[in-house]
Parts: structure tokens; C-alpha cells; sequence
């Protein structure tokens, strides 16, 4: 909790709390987690994608709790509709006029579960809210509480009754991160750990608060970039553009994206200086939903992730300067 300023070591040590308060309801999964912490700290909106039953929902549900922010959850069904989400107009019968009644979406972190589950028109319900943190509603717009995150959970594209994700919504994320297969023996301390505590439910103790969350976001921005680093991040941006697999590449919002998130997982890290293994380590994250594969390709499974990894592998990193403060 504070109510001032924090210093980027402070920001670190906070990290570090709430990933080890994550850590106590969700198995294994650190590098994907400090991922999404990363997001969290640039101001962004992150989207996991994999199968079902791999803690994605749990995962989000423990951020919301570690971070101290009010939380709201949508299960996102075929027959949901968008003003589920951001809420209508009702009319009050003591008053004789009609109100606004706020939607979920007015909260700290909204989880969208299963979000690729509901047809387009509602999933574009979140665009306005996702950039430019308001609603409209009836031509009435109303600002949504600070700091606001959408924490979207989906399944694959090829998964029985899923609907794709516009590439216009895809963009929103800043990152898109999968978990993974537990091993053996991490799935083996998810039962071990469910025995141990004798109920279903998890939860984990806040380690912040939402004026805690705003001043480490507002301390992120005061991580040094050096020039080369920063034209790094153009480069692997432009790299995927050239691309003879790719019909559309990273745009100019991929790039910031690589740059905001490297920044905060250099303070994940204990730096407050970005070293270019930050934007190696972000990067797959920040720009494989961002690029759209030439369709015959897909048989071959050529993903957006492969480009990444190809001009990762192709595109010269700079050397490493330390900052001097």
C-alpha cells in the first residue's frame, strides 16, 4: 500500500511479492507469469490462450487478488451481448427517467473468460473500453476506473465453438502468452496441494492496492532505454514485415508494445535499465499475435510465434550498455 512515489527498487520488490503470492495458487509457470505481471506494470491488457483446465482463470483471478483490485469475471457464451458488458440504460420508475446501470466492465480488472466464445459483435464491446478506457453508451461516454486492465482468457482458434479474434481486438493485448503442459511433476504438486488445503476455492493475501498499482506503473516509466535498444525494438518490429512468410506484419503499435513491456520486465528483474535479453524475452509475447501467416502455410505450422524466433535469430541485437544514474 502506499501513497506517494515508489522507487524502482521498491517496484521490484513488489514484483517479486505478488509473483510469489501467484505462485502459492498457481504451479509452476513463472516465466509466463512474470510475462503477465509485465503487462500489468506497462499499463496493458493481456490475453492467454491455450486449452482449457491449465490455470488460466486462476492465474488472473490470483493477479487480481495479489494486486488488490476490484474484480469482476465474465463468462463470455455464445448468447451474450455486448451491453452485458458495458451495461444500459434502465428506467427508474421513482425517478421517472432512465439511468445508467454500470456493466462489470467498471472495475479495477475484468476477467474475460473463454472470450473467443462469444460472437464479434460483443467482443467488440471491449475495444473502446481496452484503448481508450471509457464506454459509450447511447451516445453518452463514461470513464472507467484507473487502473483498469482486461486480464481475457481464450481457447485455440481450432477448438470446437470458438469464434477467431479480430485482428483489430487481437491488437488491443499488448501481450498474448500461453502456459503450457504442466510436467509430471508440477501436475503431481497440483493434486498434493489440493489435498493439502481440503477445498476447492484458492485465494491469495494482497501483497498491494490500486493506488499501489498506479505508482508502480508511473515508476516503470523512469526505466532508462538506451537509443539502441530502442531502435532494436524497430528493427525486429520492421524484420517481421519483410517477412516472406507473412502476409501482414507487426505494426508501429507491436514495436511500443516490445519497448513498454521490456521496461517493466526489467524491473521484474531488478534492473532499471532495459538490456536487449529483455526485449529478447518479451518479444514472442508482444509481436506472434500481431502478424498474420500467408494462409498456405498453415499446414506446415508456420505461426506467428516462428517469424518472431526467425528475426530474433536474423536481426543483430545491440550490446548491452549499462545506464549510468
Amino acid at each position: 500500500m502506499t501513497d506517494g512515489e515508489l522507487t524502482l527498487g521498491e517496484v521490484s520488490d513488489l514484483s517479486r511479492q505478488v509473483l510469489e503470492r501467484v505462485s502459492q495458487a498457481v504451479v509452476g509457470k513463472a516465466e509466463a507469469l512474470e510475462l503477465v505481471l509485465a503487462g500489468v506494470l506497462a499499463g496493458g491488457h493481456v490475453l492467454l490462450e491455450d486449452y482449457p483446465g491449465l490455470a488460466k482463470t486462476l492465474a488472473a483471478r490470483s493477479f487480481a487478488q495479489a494486486l488488490g483490485l476490484e474484480f469482476r469475471r465474465v463468462q463470455f457464451t455464445p448468447d451474450l451481448l455486448p451491453s452485458d458488458v458495458t451495461g444500459g440504460f434502465v428506467y427508474d420508475q421513482k425517478e421517472s427517467e432512465f439511468v445508467f446501470r454500470p456493466g462489470p466492465i467498471f472495475t479495477g480488472l475484468l476477467l474475460a473468460d473463454e472470450i473467443n466464445r462469444t460472437p464479434p459483435k460483443t467482443q467488440a464491446a471491449l475495444l473502446e473500453s481496452m484503448q481508450e478506457h471509457q464506454v459509450t453508451v447511447e451516445g453518452q461516454t463514461f470513464p472507467l476506473p484507473t487502473p483498469f486492465h482486461v486480464l481475457a482468457t481464450a481457447n485455440p482458434v481450432e477448438y470446437e465453438g470458438t469464434y477467431p479474434l479480430p485482428e483489430a481486438q487481437l491488437d488491443r493485448f499488448m501481450l498474448r502468452i500461453g502456459f503450457g503442459y504442466p510436467s509430471p511433476a508440477e501436475e503431481w504438486e497440483v493434486l498434493r496441494r489440493r489435498m493439502s488445503r481440503r477445498r476447492e476455492d484458492q485465494t491469495v493475501e494482497a501483497v498491494t492496492d490500486a493506488a499501489g498499482l498506479l505508482a508502480a506503473q508511473q515508476a516503470v516509466e523512469r526505466v532508462t532505454v538506451d537509443d539502441t535498444v530502442g531502435q532494436y525494438c524497430v528493427d525486429l518490429a520492421a524484420a517481421t514485415r519483410r517477412d516472406s512468410q507473412v502476409l501482414v506484419g507487426a505494426s508501429p503499435r507491436g514495436s511500443l508494445a516490445l519497448l513498454l513491456t521490456a521496461r517493466a520486465y526489467a524491473v521484474i528483474k531488478g534492473r532499471d535499465y532495459v538490456v536487449p535479453e529483455d526485449v529478447k524475452a518479451v518479444a514472442v509475447a508482444a509481436l506472434a499475435h500481431r502478424i498474420t501467416v500467408r494462409p498456405e502455410l498453415w499446414l506446415h505450422e508456420v505461426t506467428g510465434a516462428t517469424v518472431v524466433r526467425t528475426v530474433l535469430g536474423s536481426v543483430a541485437a545491440p550490446p548491452t550498455v549499462v545506464a549510468a544514474r
